[in-house]
């Protein structure tokens, strides 16, 4: 993904609340949310071409979510496998916590820069791995944003979509309401103004381009909104909304991961 916006709440009903937009050239071969046939524990998208995802979730109440460090100074080393394999791996491993450590330890530098959350609903931990640090830890509860920096990075779209989600938590009404005031945001296609641009090294058009949340192109831009909740038993719901070149509609899945079964939402 490109950028998520996410409540962390361990210790009430619902500990995490996540929405994301996934940013991809629209040739990548892409399957929608589904259940892994390969793994039938695991739901989520995922990208046909390395076998990985940018969002995923596993029965028994663990969800694991990707972001791409974008800096161009930043050294990749040769043969970098796809970072989309670190949530699958994230859902298949036996030890959650001692595989985030082997990777905050080095094993994250064969990567090139990355975010990863992964959840339960007991602990959140971030890992980044960025140009100047490599770093392991465990969230604090709040609401927080995450895109093509580190956690809470100051750049404007994602202040912009992390107001929304702090908004709707102050907010009365069904449960449900949160996800259609984040999603405006979440689907903005209004560029940053340009005193407010990052500089990640890809020149100012392009940065422009990319400062939106929601990225309108021909051959690049916005493929997938998904928002996912996972509740204190383990049980989690996810949604995907699915675009085409020039943010054109292709389609919305839901699907229910109860912490010991896979079936449809209604």
């Amino acid at each position: 993904m490109c950028l998520i916006s996410f409540a962390w709440q361990p210790g009430t009903p619902t500990p995490l609340r996540l929405m994301g937009n996934r940013d991809e050239f629209h040739v990548r071969p892409t399957a929608p949310l589904a259940q892994w046939k390969d793994n039938p524990a695991i739901i989520g998208g995922r990208d046909l071409e390395a076998g990985g995802s940018w969002l995923a979730a596993k029965r028994g109440g663990v969800v694991a979510a990707l972001t791409n460090v974008r800096d161009l100074q930043l050294s990749v080393p040769p043969g970098a496998p796809s970072r989309g394999e670190l949530v699958a791996n994230a859902l298949k491993c036996d030890d959650i916590n001692a595989w985030l450590t082997e990777l905050g330890q080095g094993g994250a530098l064969r990567y090139a820069g990355f975010n990863l959350l992964v959840a339960t609903p007991q602990r959140m931990w971030h890992l980044h791995r960025g140009r100047d640090r490599l770093a392991l830890s465990e969230v604090a509860p709040g609401v927080h944003g995450l895109s093509n920096a580190d956690l809470n990075s100051p750049w404007p779209k994602l202040l912009h979509v992390r107001s929304a989600l702090e908004h709707t938590l102050f907010q009365e009404g069904p449960v449900q309401a949160w996800t259609h005031i984040v999603q405006r945001a979440m689907q903005n296609p209004q560029e940053a103004a340009v005193e407010e641009l990052p500089d990640t090294g890809v020149g100012l058009e392009l940065e422009r381009q990319l400062s939106a949340a929601f990225i309108v192109g021909e051959r690049y831009g916005t493929r997938a909104t998904s928002w996912l909740t996972l509740d204190a038993q383990g049980n989690i719901d996810i949604s995907e909304q699915r675009f085409g070149p020039l943010g054109r509609f292709e389609g919305e899945t839901t699907l229910a991961l109860p912490s010991d079964s896979l079936v449809s939402a209604p």
